[in-house]
């Protein structure tokens, strides 16, 4: 079954826009550390190692690419969940990467978050008017005598039952559990909303109505998404643009119709090829890139280009050895490559993917 929604059109950024969102060279280490008592670092995991990213106002920016890649924990740190190793992050031209106290906690009310398990990120001893009240009780943007009904509201708009107020959140399903995340990520009017996998642990069945209440509230609050996926056709659908992660780095960056149509990374290639088709004689008449190999290990990433121990474009010593940097290609698209891919239809239109 597939998932449909409604096909987003394609804004076009000035140069002189300021990003809501500005992040510039930022890393996230894990240190490891061998001892019980007397701890030694002998080496750290390159969660996420150098990413440039801009996100604007009122758009949908997309991040893809296989787990481990550093998708999550870039959210995390962005949501200051995870301090940053190094590296700056700006909220409409603030600096944010090292606030505290109560300039995070009103940095709380401009960015939240919907997480991937809409079980576990509920607490269960909790009644879903406690949960999705907690942001007026915490930040005392609402009267206690008006939260009820505030709640009551939020929970009509996201399409659930108000009079199921004083549930528990095993009562109800997995798509009304993740409305429930975002009618609590929604309370206090937030202009960025970071969706982890907002529908990949739920049914087909019901993803594309999750997906098209994000589109609604999005053009309803003027809200930003960054919206994590796994599934490319979700990503196509739901975001303005999109940037390919591998091991920590971003690859490639692209409008969304670009960046299916002619993608320049080989690996961006290699996502895309692997998207199923329902249609069996497209299907067969596809080209697929297979991968050979597993992910490198992100504690020790391999010299020059990432992905050049599984690249099939790979050329050496040049990869092995120099670092790509990211180049411009089609207008508003940049990839990190050596030797990028000529211009190619990969997805075929009619396929619906």
């Amino acid at each position: 079954m597939s998932v449909e929604v409604t096909e987003r059109s394609q804004p076009d950024r000035a140069t002189s826009e300021t990003p809501l969102v500005r992040i510039r060279g930022l890393r996230k280490l894990f240190p490891i550390t061998r001892g019980i008592l007397f701890q030694k670092r002998i080496g750290d995991v390159h969660a996420v190692d150098g990413v440039d990213l801009d996100i604007f106002k009122g758009e949908t920016m997309g991040l893809v690419g296989e787990t481990g890649c550093g998708k999550s924990t870039l959210a995390r740190v962005l949501m200051r969940l995870y301090e940053a190793t190094e590296g700056s992050i700006e909220f409409e031209g603030k600096d944010i990467t090292r606030v505290k106290g109560g300039d995070l906690r009103g940095l709380r009310r401009e960015m939240q978050m919907i997480f991937q398990d809409p079980f576990a990120s509920l607490n269960p001893r909790k009644t879903v008017g406690s949960i999705i009240g907690a942001p007026y009780r915490l930040h005392k943007v609402v009267p206690r005598k008006k939260i009820k009904s505030e709640v009551q509201q939020l929970m009509e708009l996201v399409g659930l039952n108000p009079e199921h107020y004083n549930r528990y959140p095993h009562e109800f399903s997995g798509g009304q559990r993740q409305r429930i995340g975002v009618a609590r990520s929604l309370a206090l009017r937030p202009k960025l909303i970071v969706c982890d996998e907002p529908v990949s642990a739920l049914d087909v069945s019901i993803q594309a109505q999750v997906l098209n209440l994000l589109e609604d509230l999005q053009e309803e609050f003027n809200l930003t998404y960054l919206f994590i996926a796994h599934d490319l056709s979700v990503v196509k659908h739901v975001s303005d643009r999109v940037a390919v992660m591998y091991l920590g780095k971003i690859v490639e960056m692209a409008v969304g119709q670009t960046l299916y149509r002619n993608p320049k990374h080989p690996y961006s290639g290699a996502l895309l090829s692997a998207v199923p088709i329902p249609d069996p004689d497209l299907a067969a008449a596809k080209k697929r890139i297979i991968l050979e190999g597993d992910v490198p290990s992100p504690i020790d990433p391999p010299s020059g280009c990432r992905f050049h121990p599984r690249c099939p474009n790979a050329q050496f010593p040049r990869c092995s050895d120099e670092e790509p940097e990211l180049r411009p290609h089609h207008p508003g698209q940049v990839a990190a490559c050596h030797f990028p891919l000529e211009d190619r239809a990969v997805i075929d239109e009619a396929a619906g993917v």
